[in-house]
């Protein structure tokens, strides 16, 4: 006989390999714990980046004498009850699968009470229940993981650095402060507070503290409501970029989630207005009746999968254009500012603006006032937080509300303005303002000034933007009607390659490609589309046979609109070309009336600008 049933710690270990990855993961199937049972503050403290001590305290519902112990079994939860509920799920949690392999690889402490009567306290070691006793705990859950990975120390070889541990573990955390922004989490490092949010709901609150506040600034809602999507939430300005996707944050019914398709949705959403290679900042919530989505696909619930995808991905990509299509996206040249890396969590408040006075002692908000002589530093402080406020104003756009001024003994943290509170200012009709060419500089860009400041235009991005916008919608009416070549062209193909182009010859000759055997793995094509850019042909046929060859597909509309983009760049004035007044300001005024000025098709910025009040501090003549 050689099939037998594994025993329980056997298959709990090898199950806590899918679910227990490392520490991180550890802090967030107990964090989801703790949001699943309602609660409003989740405090989360690791010594050693988790493996000598994870401790998990909330302010939830709590579990009975008589959970406590079966909790700790294998597939045992209170979400599901039949296979119904399975396609119904409304919580984090649901597999039953966490606490019995975190408890299989640790020693794990909980103590927890209903608020109703006497708590419970439990103690584990390598999954099984060493000791089961009343205690007086509060109503809550509090669990504690020592030693992880103790009793399977060949896992321990596969952990990194602690600061590579921690900074998974920082990154939990704040993926969840920004999927559920109503909740207070606390994160401590070695007793040392490395991330707390206020847990007041505020979306844009919490992006400012884990991006930072110039990211913040930066920042437009987007909102949109379908039959089966509810889509909200903040997308950076294309000027804000990062390497990777991993600033990609989609949050689905409450669930941060990976997903591919959907992420590419999100950067169809700002086609031509990013450099290549690079990715934008984005934090989307999504909301759907649970039926649409499956989410479970993999232990870790991070992977799911969408009923209504095509729909999903649509409304996403539409919700994004229409939000930059309400936007003046021309980057503002700053002045660098001196203090810590943006990447630093801070609480947001007036006194992060730029003074023009003098530097504020960035704790003053947290610190409250009591001797009388404090009175006048208080009133002084208060009023160049006004002027701060107000350069906000002038700067990024918004509006300020006036505050009395704060009184002796009274904290300043209750007179911190929260950043959704801040409307932006209405959408000037024109998103682009009329701009006086004053000159040239190498040829290459074009100075211009209005009321506003100094613009500085790249010619060539430009021409880009008017030619592509141009030859994009002509391109779009011609029909597929072919034109015979005088010389046919001739292509070379790996044998995979051939077995693929003939088994595509069907979709090919639908968008007026024909290829005809001319060898075993050589074809000649004698006609092509007659929208194929004249000069341009052969390089058009190449990028549609790579894209059958890698995508396995024909997206004909893509290829046009790459075949847009390849005029253009062609077509339009290089570098150190000189122009007369009449050519910039002619220009200009096509840029103006392009429905995306501000890139070009490479998502390279045309226009920057220089405020006044940035060419003054420049200057000093303002300090």
């Amino acid at each position: 006989m050689k099939i037998f049933q594994m025993p329980d710690s056997l298959a709990n270990k090898i199950a806590a390999g899918e679910v227990v990855e490392r520490p991180a993961s550890v802090v967030k199937e107990l964090v989801e714990n703790s949001i699943d049972a309602n609660s409003t503050w989740v405090k989360v403290e690791v010594s050693e980046a988790g493996l000598e001590l994870i401790k998990i305290t909330d302010d939830g519902d709590g579990m009975s004498h008589e959970d406590c112990e079966l909790a700790f079994f294998r597939h045992a939860t209170s979400k599901i009850r039949n296979e119904n509920d399975l396609f119904h799920i409304h919580t984090l949690g649901f597999r039953g699968e966490a606490l019995a392999s975190i408890a299989a690889v640790s020693r794990l402490t909980l103590k927890t009470s209903t608020g109703e009567s006497a708590g419970t306290l439990v103690e584990l070691e390598g999954g099984k229940i060493v000791n089961k006793t009343k205690s007086d705990a509060r109503k809550g859950t509090e669990i504690t993981i020592r030693d992880l990975f103790f009793n399977t120390p060949a896992r321990l070889k596969y952990m990194k650095t602690i600061h590579t541990e921690l900074g998974h573990i920082t990154d939990v955390i704040n993926r969840m402060a920004l999927s559920h922004p109503d909740i207070r989490f606390e994160l401590y490092h070695q007793d040392k507070p490395i991330f707390r949010s206020p847990g007041r709901g505020d979306l844009l609150q919490i992006v400012a503290q884990v991006y930072g506040m110039n990211v913040a600034k930066k920042m437009i809602p987007v909102k949109q409501e379908t039959l089966d999507f509810s889509i909200e939430g903040f997308i950076a300005k294309p000027e804000i970029t990062r390497a990777s996707r991993n600033y990609i944050s989609t949050i689905v019914n409450g669930r941060f989630i990976r997903n591919i398709p959907l992420s590419k949705a999100i950067l169809n959403g700002y086609h031509t207005l990013l450099p290549i290679g690079k990715n934008p900042l984005v934090v989307l919530k999504i909301d759907m009746d649970p039926i649409l989505v499956d989410v479970n696909v993999h232990p870790s619930k991070l992977e799911v999968r969408f009923s209504k995808e095509k729909e999903l991905f649509e409304a996403v990509e539409s919700t994004i254009k229409q939000a930059f299509r309400k936007e003046t996206l021309i980057p503002n040249v700053s002045q660098p500012k001196k203090h810590k890396d943006d990447s630093k969590q801070h609480s947001f408040s007036f006194y992060d603006q730029p003074t023009t006075t003098r530097q504020i002692d960035p704790f003053l908000a947290e610190r409250p006032i009591n001797s009388g002589n404090d009175q006048q530093l208080v009133e002084d402080t208060y009023l160049v937080a006004q002027q701060s406020a107000k350069e906000a104003v002038d700067q990024y756009e918004v509006r300020y509300e006036e505050i009395p001024p704060p009184q002796v003994g009274q904290s300043m943290e209750s007179f911190d303005e929260p950043i959704s509170q801040m409307e932006q200012a209405e959408v000037a009709q024109e998103r682009v303002p009329v701009m006086y060419p004053i000159g040239q500089h190498h040829g290459t860009y074009i100075l211009a000034q209005n009321e506003d400041g100094l613009y500085i235009i790249d010619q060539h991005a430009a021409q880009e933007r008017i030619k592509y916008e141009y030859f994009r919608d002509k391109i779009g009416e011609v029909a597929n009607e072919v034109q015979e070549l005088l010389i046919p062209l001739t292509f070379d193909f790996s044998k995979q390659e051939s077995l693929l182009i003939d088994q595509y010859q069907e979709e090919l000759k639908k968008v007026g490609l024909f290829f005809e055997h001319f060898g075993q793995q050589s074809y000649v094509v004698r006609s092509h589309p007659q929208w194929f850019p004249k000069g341009f042909e052969e390089e058009v046929i190449k990028e549609i046979i790579e894209q059958v060859i890698t995508e396995e597909k024909i997206d004909i509309a893509k290829i046009r609109e790459e075949a847009a983009i390849l005029m253009s760049c062609k077509r339009s004035i290089k570098a150190n070309h000189y122009l007369n007044y009449d050519d910039m300001f002619r220009l200009l005024e096509d840029l103006r009336q392009s429905t995306d000025p501000f890139t070009c098709p490479h998502g390279r910025p045309i226009i920057i600008h220089f405020s006044e009040y940035e060419m003054e501090k420049m200057f000093k003549r303002v300090m």
